[in-house]
């Protein structure tokens, strides 16, 4: 233990509560440092997976490595940033740090996330004590791997491009520009990537200013025990929600299409929930075991946040708390996290692990499942719980790259009490579409299609799950299409009597011959495309909630007049009768047939 630390600890245990409202205002500066951090990253930002779909993270941290406070973007970036720090610390004790240093972190097997996302992290002194760190991270749109954007079907974690272990930028203020030059001369678009780095090294210094000034203004000893309280009062808020769960062995399953490379075979997934008390325990236990593909999960920096997520999500949501429920390290501390070690989601290096999102999708989802027996008031129906992340790209002219990554959009199952959101960013996922008036702008892809889906209907129940959505992108030259995604084989499942939803699907045809369409796997690797060829993601559909018997006739009329479902399908799954209006161009209901209907089908 360093001679600062020993400090920290001593200071620790003499330390006087702060007021609470003081307290408040302090965790309110802390968010709003956080908030700050993140906009700054993303308005700076070069490339459109920052700039306008967010995918980032940012926030302070204590020399504990506990997150103090985080921007309100992806959850899996913030989560993931303690992971970031713990895996620096191995090559960088924290006696090593010095004031001006900025180190760059990316190793999937050090805490990281994955690879893309690469964190810039400075370290906090005040009057000469490190107190803390400022640390963001942002997925860069290239790190030079095996295929343009994304990678999934690749041999190892070599492979997967730029893999950087606290590696120093700048050293107490000098920027070290072989390391510099490095990055730019390995990667497909440097100008993205150089100008994303610039916009995380501002974000950074904004934390350890901002940071500094609330230290000058509250005093050192009062914020610090001020964070340390706040932590305990997010911990204490959750435990509490936690204890109010029946203790308990709750298990659900479900499997993943395949892992990139064999089609034939599927992939287990296993969640087990056991509540005990005031804590939780997530046993991935039963999972399927690692593959030779890129599609394995970090444990640290990407299963264990799935995991803290999860339960945050379910308890603590703030729209449904009249308390303040600060953002921090407290929410983590009462789950904890089980993986057996070379399973898919603790996978041993050198195996790759960057194509990782789907399964922790799929996690979060199971965990929702499994609780959903004795939390059905918090709990949803099957969500689409995967990731469509296209990576689009092809060679200018000029002989230089361009790089398009795409977030597409899928559906939430039905709620509690009421349908599930339509064509939305679901659990873990919290980025932004892109724009296609900057789509167009920036690269040779036009957009054909970006619609609900109208070739099924969602889940049926009291509540229906979500429609999916439709996007088609046309290439006007040639170029290459990388994609993962997954769920083309298990659908969302209903709750409570609700019906399941659809599974995705990916599309591809060239508009001069628009009927000969190739139905690809869910997970493609380097898909050589040409000028006129279209790319179609068609995502799952969610599950229903509770018995569509149950379902205001009136919301199923809406539904069919929204082309959500048809008249046939009001009839024979709701129960619900509906005849054409005197000017035969609409739909009334026909309330005393409905009961009639109902009835019969209760009976049947």
């Amino acid at each position: 233990m360093s001679d600062k630390t020993a400090n920290n600890e001593s200071s620790r245990s003499g330390a006087k509560d702060v007021d609470p409202i003081t307290l408040q205002v302090i965790g309110g500066a802390l968010h709003s440092i956080a908030e700050q951090m993140g906009n700054v990253l993303y308005r700076m930002s070069y490339s459109s997976i920052i700039r306008e779909s967010q995918d980032l993270g940012a926030g302070l941290f204590d020399v504990e490595y506990n997150t103090l406070c985080e921007s309100d973007s992806t959850p899996m970036h913030i989560g993931s940033l303690p992971g970031y720090l713990r895996g620096i610390e191995k090559t960088i004790p924290l006696d090593a740090w010095r004031e001006g240093d900025c180190v760059l972190h990316n190793h999937p097997y050090f805490g990281a996330s994955h690879s893309p996302d690469i964190a810039v992290v400075m370290p906090i002194f005040y009057k000469g004590e490190l107190v803390g760190f400022s640390a963001n991270t942002a997925h860069h749109v290239d790190i030079g791997a095996a295929t343009p954007g994304l990678i999934i079907d690749v041999p190892d974690m070599f492979a997967e491009g730029m893999l950087m272990n606290a590696v120093k930028l700048y050293d107490r203020g000098e920027r070290n520009e072989a390391i510099f030059n490095f990055i730019r001369n390995n990667t497909r678009v440097p100008g993205l990537v150089m100008g994303d780095l610039e916009a995380q090294i501002a974000s950074a210094e904004l934390g350890v200013r901002r940071f500094q000034e609330l230290l000058d203004t509250y005093g050192r000893d009062d914020v610090i025990q001020a964070t340390r309280q706040l932590m305990d009062y997010t911990e204490a808020m959750l435990r509490r929600e936690i204890a109010k769960i029946p203790d308990g062995e709750y298990t659900a399953e479900g499997f993943l299409d395949d892992d990139g490379r064999n089609r034939e075979r599927t992939l287990p997934i296993k969640v087990t929930v056991r509540v005990t008390g005031d804590g939780v325990e997530v046993d991935l236990t039963g999972s399927s075991p690692q593959v030779p593909t890129a599609f394995n999960v970090p444990f640290e920096g990407s299963t264990k946040v799935a995991c803290f997520f999860a339960f945050r999500a379910l308890l603590l949501d703030t729209y449904t708390h009249s308390e303040y429920i600060p953002q921090n390290e407290g929410s983590f501390r009462p789950v904890k996290v089980t993986a057996p070690r070379g399973s898919i989601f603790n996978p041993i290096p050198p195996v790759a692990a960057e194509a990782r999102f789907c399964q922790i999708q799929r996690v979060v989802d199971l965990i929702i499942k499994a609780l959903a027996p004795v939390i059905p008031d918090k709990c949803t129906a099957g969500n689409a719980a995967t990731l469509s992340f296209a990576a689009y790209s092809g060679v200018r002219p000029s002989g230089d790259y361009w790089v398009f990554l795409e977030v597409n959009e899928a559906a939430m199952g039905g709620r509690p009490a009421s349908d599930g959101p339509d064509t939305i960013e679901e659990l873990m996922r919290n980025t932004r579409n892109n724009p296609l008036e900057d789509l167009g702008m920036h690269i040779p892809l036009i957009c054909d299609r970006y619609e609900c889906r109208s070739d099924i209907f969602p889940g049926a129940g009291k509540f229906r799950g979500g429609q999916g959505v439709v996007k088609s992108q046309r290439f006007l030259t040639p170029g290459f299409v990388t994609h993962e995604s997954d769920r083309h084989k298990d659908a969302p499942w209903g709750v409570f009597g609700g019906k399941p939803g659809a599974v995705g699907r990916l599309e591809t045809y060239n508009v001069a011959d628009p009927s000969n369409v190739t139905q690809n796997p869910a997970k493609v690797s380097g898909l050589r495309v040409e000028p006129g060829d279209v790319v179609t993601y068609v995502s799952p559909s969610g599950g229903g909630y509770g018995d569509p018997l149950d379902r205001d006739p009136q919301m199923v009329l809406d539904d069919v007049l929204d082309d959500f479902i048809d008249v046939a399908h009001a009839y024979e799954v709701y129960g619900v009768v509906l005849t054409p209006t005197d000017d035969g161009y609409d739909w009334g209901l026909d309330l005393s047939a409905t009961e009639a209907r109902r009835a019969s089908m209760r009976a049947a």
